[in-house]
């Protein structure tokens, strides 16, 4: 199993395993290797740094505990472990809000009246973005009208393209 870090040009940065160097390479010339943030085909190998198994041992060390998870177990994370993690909190984050930004509609600023007329079957079912302000928010959720705000990413508009 080969394990390389990827990225595309927008530098979202992930990892691909492949059965091969030829897996990766085939991949990447039939154009199904793609970004999971921005679906870019354009994607480039980073530099990784090689894992070496000591040849003397099988068993597995952990190293000293800095953190624990939430089930309590012990983990250590270095600055490249956290780096990695982080980069991909964030792709599955953007992929996430990608998803949804795809299945609804964008009403813009009319995003409570447009709530309140599906809520009362006066429009069409559908999901629904789109901006408000916090005190028509809490009006909705008042009315019984489930609504969620998202962060607004000024750069997300690129990442759907």
């Amino acid at each position: 199993m080969k394990v390389y870090n990827l990225a595309c040009p927008l530098d979202h940065r992930f990892e691909g395993w492949f059965a091969s160097e030829e897996d990766c390479l085939a991949q990447q010339d039939k154009g199904i290797l793609a970004c999971p943030v921005c679906d870019s085909t354009d994607i480039s190998r980073m530099p990784s740094a090689p894992h070496i198994a000591k040849s003397s041992s099988t068993d597995l060390t952990v190293p000293k505990a800095e953190n624990t998870n939430l089930s309590g177990d012990v983990v250590a994370l270095t600055s490249n472990d956290h780096s990695q993690l982080e980069a991909q909190v964030q792709a599955a984050f953007l992929k996430g809000m990608r998803d949804l930004m795809g299945r609804s509609e964008d009403v813009g600023s009319g995003f409570a009246e447009e709530a309140r007329k599906i809520h009362y079957k006066e429009a069409p079912e559908r999901s629904i973005r789109g901006q408000t302000t916090l005190d028509e928010a809490e009006a909705l959720r008042d009315e019984g009208i489930e609504v969620m705000a998202v962060p607004f990413i000024p750069a997300f508009k690129n990442t759907l393209q």
